[in-house]
Parts: structure tokens; sequence; C-alpha cells
């Protein structure tokens, strides 16, 4: 018996998918590299060798991250949009347009009417690892996405050709009060822009059009999305069972016309270039020795500011709040400037929610010796904190810097 093994090896993920000869899938597998491509490629491999034994197997490599392992184990790479179209060809016949989604990629195949294929750029904009940053930013699992879809009300314009973009975009709208059940929804229908604005570019998505890729396949929220945005009706939608495997079952197909090899032989081959540090460009260290080190600490703890432990402090203090982006930071000070107090903090997706929680701990340190006599914000969040826990004022976040900055470099 032989087997046909396709590998599809891209930016954040692996999935292999082995065939028997009659093109059933016997085995398949779905997991991140976390950059260790060569590693967890030689890991995902490893748990078939006892289905297959001594027998001989057809292998081919797909994938943006798959060339290097294909050239090391010494298989046939083949190109992920033919292998997509080799896999919709024999599991999807009739299918008009494909759109696929993957952790840095996006791509569109127009099969009907003309055939042409459309990928976006090296911006991972509307893709897996775009919802990735996103539900970081939120501070929610990527399992907790879907809960918070069912539960939305409305959808913010959100911008998705690039991460930074949308980030603007919601941070302010959380600093404001949006709920994340909106923002979720946001987030996919940005993806959605994307993909039919950034890659479709005009030209009419119709017909059957099947949806692939990890993200599709997880987020029914995202799913949801392109059916309502695109107008699909259920019968036009297809959404296969093996939608995150595709490309590596189209790799399978494109196996059965290559040359057999031992299995043995491709895993030996992969694992001696495990940890081969000379495939890999890496830039020089930052320090050539300890005393280069050395001379950097020393140049930039010059300017430092005096601390003091809160419990010996009494009187007036004054406190800073920088309401950032994605961080939270607070400092006490002394009327002479010492640090009294200082705190660092993700926003969590609830930044009043994390300063309150933060003042409360502040005032139990203070006890009754110290008063804050006065307190100033700046930051993304600067008016919802000013407005939320009274502060005395607001500061553009430049001129704190500067003023800060003026403290150790009077002439700056």
């Amino acid at each position: 018996m032989e087997f046909f093994l396709g590998i599809d090896i891209g930016s954040t993920t692996v999935k292999v998918v082995l065939m028997n000869e009659n093109l059933e899938v016997l085995y398949k597998s779905y997991s991140r590299h976390y950059s260790l491509v060569r590693e967890k490629t030689a890991e995902a491999l490893e748990a078939i060798r006892p289905l297959v034994g001594e027998s001989p197997v057809r292998v081919a490599i797909c994938g943006s991250a798959g060339l290097g392992v294909a050239r090391a184990a010494g298989v046939d790479f083949v190109q992920e949009v033919y292998a997509v179209s080799l896999s919709v060809e024999k599991f999807l016949p009739g299918t008009d347009v494909v759109i696929e989604l993957g952790g840095e990629d996006a791509k569109i195949l127009f099969l009907t009417g003309g055939v042409e294929e459309r990928m976006n750029g090296s911006c991972a904009g509307g893709t897996g690892s775009f919802i990735d940053q996103m539900a970081t930013l939120l501070d929610v699992d990527m399992s907790e996405l879907d809960g918070l879809y069912t539960k939305h009300e409305y959808i913010y314009p959100i911008a998705s050709r690039c991460g930074v973009f949308a980030k603007s975009d919601i941070q302010p709208l959380m600093n404001q009060g949006a709920k994340k059940e909106d923002l979720t929804a946001s987030i996919f229908q940005a993806v959605v822009d994307q993909t039919v604005a950034g890659l479709a570019q005009g030209r009419k998505i119709s017909g059957q059009v099947a949806f692939l890729g990890g993200p599709l396949s997880f987020f029914a929220g995202l799913r949801d999305r392109f059916i309502k945005t695109l107008k699909l009706s259920p019968q036009q939608a297809l959404f296969p069972e093996d939608a995150a495997y595709f490309i590596a079952m189209g790799a399978a197909l494109y196996a059965a016309k290559t040359q057999p090899h031992q299995f043995g032989e491709i895993m030996d081959r992969i694992s001696k270039t495990t940890g081969n540090k000379t495939l890999t460009n890496v830039l020089p260290p930052l320090f050539e020795n300890e005393e280069e080190y050395r001379k950097f600490l020393s140049r930039h703890q010059k300017a430092t500011v005096p601390r003091r432990d809160i419990s010996t402090a009494s009187g007036p203090a004054y406190l800073g709040i920088d309401a950032g982006s994605t961080t939270t930071k607070m400092v006490l000070i002394s009327p002479e400037g010492e640090i009294l107090h200082s705190f660092y903090s993700s926003n969590m997706g609830d930044p009043i929610e994390v300063v309150k929680n933060e003042l409360i701990r502040l005032y139990e340190l203070m006890g009754n010796r110290l008063t804050i006599a006065g307190a100033g914000v700046t930051g993304y969040g600067e008016d919802l904190i000013k407005n939320a826990f009274c502060a005395d004022f607001g500061v553009v976040e430049t001129i704190a810097h500067y003023r800060a900055a003026r403290r150790f470099c009077p002439q700056v």
C-alpha cells in the first residue's frame, strides 16, 4: 500500500494530511509552530510513523514557510494556490470562488469567468494574526470571540489594512466604553471588508463560494459576517468540515504524482536540520562583551529618579496617570520629586477597572499619612480616566514627555 502525505507549513501553523490510495484522509493534524518550523514539522510527522510503517510515501510540501523544509527533506514543493485548486476540484466540484484566510496571508481564487488569483502583500492585515492581535488588545481568549459576537448590537468601522491602524480605531472606542461584544463584531467585519475591498477589488464574488483556512474554520462569527456582507444563501456558502486542511489535502493530491520515499529517510533529513543555526541569518549582538554592557548601564543610569519607601512618607503627594493604548502607568511622587509608588499593567480591555483597582491598593498603602494633593492624566484614555476619577487636569502626552525630560535635561 502507498500513502500520500501533504504538509502545509504556513506563516504560523503546520497542517499535515495523510491519505491512502483511495484518497481517503487517514490522519490530519493542525498545530502552531511558533517559528520553530522544522522542529514542529518533525513533531507533527512523528505521529504518522505508526500508520505508515515501512510502506513507501509520496510527499509534497507547500506553504509560505515550507520551501526550506522541502529542500532539506529532498521532496517536492507545490505552490499553495495550485494545491488549493486541486483539493477544491476534487472535494468541492462546481465551486466558483475560493476565499482562504491563513495566519498571515489571505487570498481569493476565482475559478469561473476567467481563472484569477489575488493575494495580500507582506502586511498581515485582515488575517488570522490580525485577529490574534485584536483579541490581545481586548484581553480575551480566542475561544471567547464567538461568544462575544453572538451578543453584539452595533458594528463600528475599523481599519483592517494594518493592525496599528486598527488599534488606533479600537483604543479610543474602548476608552469611551464601547462593549467588547460590539468590538468583536467590528473586528470580524473589518476582516471581511479587507478581503472583499482589498482583494476582490470590484470583481463580484458570487455563485458557489468556498471558505477555507484556519480563521474561517474556527470563528463562526467571521463566517456569519462574510455571509451577511456578500448576501450569500446557505446553498452558496460552502464551509467544508476540513476547511483548515484544504491546502495540505491539495499537497497530498499533488504528491500522488511524485516519486515515493521511505518515511524514515524524510524524517531523518528534517530532523538533521532542526536547531541548525547556520540556516538562519542572525544580527550581531547588542554588546560584544561585558565591558560594553557595563558602560551602557552606567550611561543610562545617570538619569535616575530618587525613590522613597511610601511607608516613611507623609503629607501631600502628587499622582500621574498615563492611560496608554495598551497599558496603564501610574506614579505617585513627593513634593521633592521622589517616586513613592509606581504601577505598570496591561489595560486588559478595561482601563477604568485597572485604574480603579490600583487606586484602591494605593489608598491602602497611603493610609492616613499621605494625601493626593493633585492628579493629572495623559495618554489615549486621558478624557475617560480624567472624568471617571475626577482628576484635576489632563495633559497631551507630548507635553508630559517634555516636562519629565526637562527635569533631567533643563536645556532639552
